[in-house]
């Protein structure tokens, strides 16, 4: 018994040297690009809030640390050069105590590098951020300039984003119903037992769904919204309507509205045709076998698996609404686009205020993508792409 665990630890123990004989390669490359970095930062002025103002010599030590281990990594790269075939047997890195000793030099490394780039990014942010709300005009330093239009213009910037986050879930939610009836109409068959009443109809809406999801998505956004908004307005002004009671009628919010809800109907119809078709045809055959319609089948067996294995792509059609509804500023909504080029033509940096927005856009996308993600793991669905563009089936699996 005791030669059986002997062996086992044996080959434990040889497996462990083998992997860190392996491993130390990776950590010696990978934590000399981090030394690389931390050396790049230390080599930046210290910000006005430094907290590593006052300990002189203790960055100069870090800083000759991480020079160290570079150098450490360079003789590291020289050796595996020097004896390709033979470096696992010959190199003194490939020792196990020098490796475990590298793993933590590793993290020694890492720590160094981000106590420096907080000291650094951090707090060269905080003394900026210190710095633009204090100034009295638009200072000279590109990260001071963009931080003062933000402070002294939020008022604008977050009433566009409010437009452009309500413009994006009421539109997607919107969309999602006029969808599933669309997506219905679209995949209309004619029955054996349907009259001619019944067919015609569904021609006829299989039809319109075909030709709506073609014209929808083969337009660009900022036609369709030119197209709907001063369309619409055209027709009121056919009546004894006044400019400004037309406006209050038909304002530029509830076009882009509008014009959100019909664009994301005809994207998500076809993402929800293709987790609708991905469901396995024996389901509906099986429905029917039972006595259930055409309608019922699809109601109460097809549609909610597929429904649910749309569910990604529906929800990744948010994220797009979010970035589109920018082209809705060419008709005067007041979205986070115009607030960009409301606040630039305010200060003449354009530039800058585009550097703003886009930072705000990419943590709001982002934070909808994490949500989004969070909701589509908790109904145990993948985060993979669905949908079609063509009239074949989209095969989707669940996890």
């Amino acid at each position: 018994m005791t030669s059986i665990l002997s062996g086992a630890e044996g080959t434990r123990r040889a497996k462990l040297i083998s992997f860190i004989r392996a491993d130390h390669r990776y950590v010696l490359l990978g934590t000399s690009a981090i030394a690389a970095l931390g050396m790049a930062l230390s080599s930046q002025p210290r910000p006005a809030l430094s907290f590593l103002a006052g300990a002189y010599t203790l960055e100069v030590a870090m800083y000759y640390l991480l020079v160290a281990w570079v150098a450490l990594s360079a003789v590291a790269l020289v050796f595996k050069l020097a004896a390709w075939k033979t470096y696992a047997r010959v190199s003194p890195f490939t020792r196990p105590a020098v490796a475990h000793a590298l793993r933590y030099g590793s993290y020694v490394v890492c720590a160094i590098t981000a106590l420096l780039a907080v000291d650094r990014i951090g707090c060269g942010l905080a003394s900026a951020w210190e710095v633009a709300t204090t100034a009295q005009s638009r200072p000279t330093s590109m990260l001071e300039s963009m931080l003062f239009m933000l402070y002294n213009s939020r008022a604008i910037f977050f009433s566009g984003f409010k437009t452009t986050v309500a413009l994006a879930v009421f539109g997607t939610v919107i969309a999602f119903f006029l969808a599933l009836l669309l997506v219905f109409l679209r995949m209309q068959v004619i029955d054996r037992s349907d009259n001619d009443f019944v067919r015609f109809w569904k021609v006829v809406g299989s039809g319109f769904a075909r030709v709506y999801s073609t014209v929808v998505r083969g337009t660009p956004m900022m036609v369709q919204a030119m197209i709907i908004f001063f369309g619409v307005f055209g027709l009121f002004k056919m009546t004894n309507l006044t400019t400004t009671q037309i406006n209050a009628i038909w304002s530029t919010f509830t076009a882009g509205l509008v014009t959100i809800v019909l664009n994301s109907t005809a994207y998500m119809m076809e993402v929800l045709r293709g987790g609708i078709e991905s469901v396995d045809a024996g389901q509906t055959e099986a429905a029917r076998s039972l006595g259930l319609s055409q309608w019922e089948a699809m109601r109460t067996v097809v549609f909610p698996q597929g429904v649910k294995f749309a569910i990604p792509g529906l929800s990744n059609e948010l994220v797009i609404n979010i970035k589109d509804s920018s082209v809705l500023s060419v008709i005067g909504t007041f979205d986070l686009m115009f607030a960009t080029t409301t606040v630039g033509g305010i200060y003449y940096a354009k530039f800058e205020a585009a550097l703003v927005t886009s930072v705000i856009y990419l943590c709001l996308t982002m934070f909808a993508s994490w949500l989004l993600g969070r909701f589509a793991n908790r109904l145990n669905v993948k985060s993979v792409k669905l949908g079609s563009t063509s009239n074949q089936p989209v095969n989707v699996e669940e996890r």
